[in-house]
């Protein structure tokens, strides 16, 4: 488990492609473009990433994750969607898996949870991720954090399906200043360190002893558990269950 862990990359973005009432939208820039002055590989010359688009995904390569796919197209990297499930032929080529928001029902938000990814697929994932490939696992509140569950538990990681929001209504900035954020090879490479990040949304996460963090939930934010998206609108309900034993986000 251990060297699964180390090799697998599970990141929580927080991106809201849909939100229910009260909770405000983001909307992505597809046309954002950062340039990369040094890349790491010759264009096209990188190892392949591949792009999942094939588990109800509302993000895609082409769509809100567009700059994305540009800033490793810059970096070298060969990046392709695939709307094929997961399976041996299909990672036997590929570096790095990377699956945004994957849902099982993309009209069925409520419980009982259920996940995006085959018991098969899973088991696939898994095997790949030990043989040397990298997984990049992004997801979202509920009903994404239960959609991806089962995946991210093969590897030690308990994703909360529930909507990660702080009390006191004010914006989502994780900083080293308030200890929400860690220094590491991400947040602090030589010259270009990173003393903030915004987010908007999202939900938390249990992580095993030997992972990395890169942010914190602080004691400002709770975990909210509802049953029913509905459910979550300003002014939140008093009855709303909440989880309290959450430390990464």
């Amino acid at each position: 488990m251990r060297k699964l862990a180390r090799q697998c990359l599970l990141i929580w973005y927080a991106f809201v492609f849909s939100a229910p009432d009260g909770i405000a939208q983001q909307v992505a820039d597809e046309t954002f473009n950062y340039p990369v002055p040094m890349p790491a590989y010759k264009v096209g010359s990188g190892p392949l990433i591949v792009f999942d688009e094939a588990h109800n995904n509302a993000s895609t390569l082409k769509g809100a994750y567009a700059a994305f796919g540009k800033l490793l197209e810059s970096d070298g990297y060969k990046v392709v969607s695939s709307k094929e499930k997961v399976s041996f032929g299909l990672l036997k080529k590929a570096k790095i898996y990377v699956t945004v928001n994957a849902m099982y029902d993309m009209e069925d938000w409520n419980l009982p949870a259920r996940s995006a990814f085959s018991q098969e697929e899973i088991n696939e994932l898994s095997n790949w991720v030990a043989d040397g490939g990298s997984l990049f696992l992004v997801t979202d509140h509920m009903p994404c954090g239960a959609s991806v569950n089962e995946l991210a538990g093969r590897f030690g990681v308990n994703v909360i399906n529930g909507f990660a929001l702080r009390r006191d209504g004010q914006p989502e900035v994780f900083s080293k200043e308030r200890k929400t954020l860690t220094s590491n090879k991400i947040t602090g490479p030589p010259g270009k360190e990173i003393d903030s990040i915004m987010c908007w949304g999202g939900t938390g996460f249990i992580v095993p002893p030997n992972a990395y963090v890169i942010s914190l939930l602080g004691e400002d934010y709770s975990i909210y558990l509802p049953s029913d998206v509905s459910q979550i609108k300003r002014p939140l309900a008093d009855t709303i269950p909440l989880e309290f034993d959450t430390i990464g986000t």
